[in-house]
């Protein structure tokens, strides 16, 4: 049987369409639809249940050194109350996970995996599984903290990758300025008893019900990597551009050494931004020939962009082919790509 969240009934009263994700049965859209609520979440606010997601309690006296040995970013460049994006990653140099950490306090973090690799990464950290004693709401986009504001007591809205603690009325809440749209947000980690009556009070002070089809699509829009797509298996944080993680000078970490390697080599491929010139996307897997049509390349993530009014796509090339055109090859006919800037629109607020 499939996970469900505490939020699980709320969703089915609301109409949610399901999914599969992750081993949870998750909203993938409500009655207004995927595009609808894409748009809420560019112009107003959105809040979508991503309980899914793993929580790994990494606590104690040796927690900071164990997190420093273990994942690619360097913590000292934060501090306590403070979110970090950061890799786990295989001794090949492969992202085993992309993961935020919330720098609760002094000894204490909250390591936050993909659905699925919640175990793996528990058993990479020695941590606590503490995913079913909680609920996380995202609440993201430009309304999100003039929604949030009058009703959080004891701190005000967090800045981006700040943490605070607070209530909402008599709710317990950590809020966190972080979120996967590209966008302004936060994320609210809340106990699953009171999940339901914060997300109701959400949605009567104007946020939008969003499924996972429009975090999906709101993603792809701002560039971001998804794991299993960009992220995975002989794939590098080089590999999707994302070097910036990766923090050499800290000292050793699993696959430091295969990234110093791939560095000296050079990197291929490369993660590029794809666009049509027409509404109809480019899909995961498609191949990408050139002008000579010779394979250089594949679609990694495809869809259609709400705001940008085309179909757009991340895609990993041989560098030497990066500047285009492109076609995207596939069963049933072909599509004519152009490169693109990622992200895909303008996402400043």
């Amino acid at each position: 049987m499939p996970e469900r969240t505490a939020l699980y009934d709320l969703h089915r009263d609301l109409g949610a369409r399901f999914t599969l994700f992750g081993g949870w049965e998750m909203p993938v859209s409500y009655p207004s639809g995927t595009i609808a609520e894409h748009l809420a979440v560019r112009t107003g606010v959105g809040v979508f249940d991503v309980s899914h997601l793993g929580t790994v309690v990494v606590e104690g006296p040796d927690a900071f050194d164990r997190l420093q040995a273990t994942l690619t970013n360097d913590l000292r460049k934060i501090g306590p109350q403070r979110a970090q994006y950061t890799h786990l990653l295989d001794v090949d140099g492969s992202v085993l996970d992309d993961i935020i950490v919330w720098w609760v306090d002094r000894e204490r973090f909250h390591v936050m995996p993909n659905a699925a690799n919640t175990e793996n990464v528990t058993a990479a950290l020695g941590g606590r599984d503490i995913t079913r004693s909680r609920c996380i709401l995202a609440l993201q986009g430009p309304g999100a903290a003039a929604l949030l504001g009058p009703l959080l007591e004891g701190a005000e809205p967090p800045a981006r990758n700040r943490i605070v603690t607070g209530r909402i009325g008599d709710i317990e809440v950590r809020v966190a300025g972080t979120g996967y749209t590209g966008g302004p947000g936060v994320e609210l980690e809340v106990a699953p008893d009171d999940a339901v009556a914060l997300m109701e009070r959400l949605l009567e002070r104007g946020a939008v019900a969003c499924g996972l089809g429009a975090r999906d699509s709101l993603r792809l829009e701002a560039g971001l990597p998804l794991h299993g797509n960009e992220l995975g298996p002989g794939l590098t944080p080089l590999n999707a551009g994302l070097g910036w993680v990766v923090a050499f000078e800290k000292g050793p970490f699993p696959g430091r050494e295969a990234l110093l390697a791939q560095q000296a080599a050079g990197v291929n491929p490369i993660l590029i931004g794809v666009r049509s010139l027409t509404r109809q996307p480019p899909r995961a897997h498609d191949v990408l020939v050139d002008a000579a049509s010779t394979a250089v390349g594949s679609i990694s993530s495809g869809g259609y962009s709400p705001l940008a009014g085309v179909g757009i796509g991340l895609a990993y090339v041989d560098p030497e082919a990066a500047a285009g055109p492109f076609r995207a090859v596939r069963a049933r006919g072909s599509l004519d790509l152009e490169r693109a800037a990622v992200p895909f629109v303008d996402l400043r607020s």
